[in-house]
């Protein structure tokens, strides 16, 4: 079962750059989206369901901004819009889908780039999130975390750690909380085969920063450590270019 992972910058944007088209020749079981930009009504989803995906879509409430969505060709056999949490589930942030194996979420953390506020805000994020998930994880064994975390975990995921040493998104506290998500019973799927430097999911739209590779990997499947040995591969896919993110995924041997 593959499973993709894809901030899209706006589906709609993503869409007329052939997003679609990427999906139909990738034929993945379930695709996580975050950053949305659109209402559920915005989204053509005629071409997803003849590719036979079943659609979940939970967007902010502010017009334009986050939201998350996952299609899955599986038809889940449950549907939670949001973490019951006022101001994350406003703002779009997190969408559940349970299957007989296990379950898969889909979030977008927060940026922080913003200002103090919204790195506060961020902060508030990754404590509640983690004791969500971890709760969740007491319920529901086999879990999937697709997102974009909006955090580098060690300098490895991030072009130069030297100069951006106190940039939100590499922050030590930030980096601290993905040790201890990773160490509370989750597993990296693609660092976990892919050790190799010079990976990266996201890149700036300044100074030429995708063709000259000075990027970050913030975006994750993670998924719980009894789902770990299912892992059959993963990796990032930079030459999908409908966003200033690419996809990561994994596959798994889960029916």
């Amino acid at each position: 079962m593959k499973i993709i992972s894809y901030n899209v910058n706006g589906i709609r944007s993503a869409t007329s750059k052939g997003l679609y088209e990427y999906l139909l020749n990738e034929g993945a079981d379930i695709v996580c989206f975050q950053e949305l930009k659109a209402l559920p009504e915005q989204i053509d989803q005629a071409p997803l369901e003849e590719m036979g995906y079943h659609c979940h879509w939970f967007s902010a409430q502010k017009k334009g901004y986050s939201g998350v969505g996952i299609i899955s060709k599986h038809k889940p056999t449950n549907v939670v819009y949001g973490c019951e949490n006022d101001l994350f589930d406003f703002e779009g942030r997190v969408i559940r889908l349970d299957f007989e194996w296990g379950s898969v979420i889909s979030a977008y953390f927060p940026s922080g780039t913003s200002g103090d506020d919204r790195q506060n805000i961020k902060f508030d994020f990754l404590n509640y999130f983690y004791d969500y998930a971890n709760n969740l994880r007491k319920q529901i064994p086999n879990l999937v975390v697709c997102g974009d975390y909006n955090i580098c975990h060690h300098a490895i995921d991030i072009h130069d750690p030297v100069s951006n040493k106190n940039s939100t998104g590499f922050l030590p506290e930030e980096r601290e909380w993905m040790t201890k998500w990773f160490d509370a019973g989750f597993t990296d799927s693609f660092r976990t085969l892919n050790p190799e430097p010079h990976n990266y999911t996201w890149w700036s739209f300044r100074a030429n920063a995708r063709a000259n590779n000075k990027g970050w990997r913030i975006d994750y499947v993670s998924v719980s450590n009894t789902l770990a040995p299912t892992i059959i591969s993963s990796g990032i896919d930079p030459n999908a270019k409908h966003s200033d993110h690419c996809p990561t995924w994994a596959n798994l041997a889960v029916d």
